[in-house]
């Protein structure tokens, strides 16, 4: 199985406010390579979202802004890649906010929602939180709500489904954005 993990943390609750993108890279049902970067938001920071990653406006001042990461990751966002998140809905929405604010050309990829099929596959689980599911699963999650962490947790939870379940049970929860 190949794809990408992606994880967005947000300066606010505008979609629109990255600070900070994870992706974990899976080649061949391993992850393959990780790329982490702060991201300026050039905006400011709410202190609820500080509170959940630990991000402060000091930390980004110096990091590259939206659009100088994606002119790094874009390739990786085409028709025919998989994009995984653990909440897509989120992850997906911050990229396209981010890119619509800087009017940059909005990207068509294939994403599954590790969210959706936890819930499907584990209905026993008490919530399905990504930390939950990890702890239920065994897979490290080191610090959770750090990006880095959280992408290479959702790669472990959809590369153990595939494992237990079987890539044609995955097959139903791939949409296109």
């Amino acid at each position: 199985m190949n794809f990408v993990a992606l994880d967005f943390e947000t300066a606010n609750a505008k979609r629109a406010s990255a600070c900070s993108i994870a992706l974990a890279i899976v080649r061949n049902n391993q992850v393959s390579h990780e790329f982490y970067s702060l991201i300026n938001p050039e905006t400011d920071f709410s202190w609820r979202n500080i509170d959940v990653h630990g991000i402060h406006e000091r930390d980004v001042a110096n990091a590259p802004t939206f659009p100088e990461v994606w002119a790094h990751i874009a390739p990786l966002f085409t028709a025919n890649k998989l994009v995984v998140a653990h909440n897509a809905s989120f992850d997906n929405s911050v990229l396209k906010r981010s890119l619509e604010r800087y009017q940059m050309p909005l990207t068509h990829y294939l994403t599954l929602d590790t969210l959706k099929t936890s819930k499907q596959f584990y209905p026993q689980m008490v919530n399905h939180k990504l930390n939950t599911v990890c702890d239920e699963l065994h897979i490290d999650l080191e610090h959770h709500h750090n990006a880095l962490d959280d992408s290479v947790a959702c790669a472990n939870i959809l590369l153990t489904q595939q494992q237990q379940f079987g890539p044609d049970a995955l097959r139903q929860f791939v949409k296109v954005i």
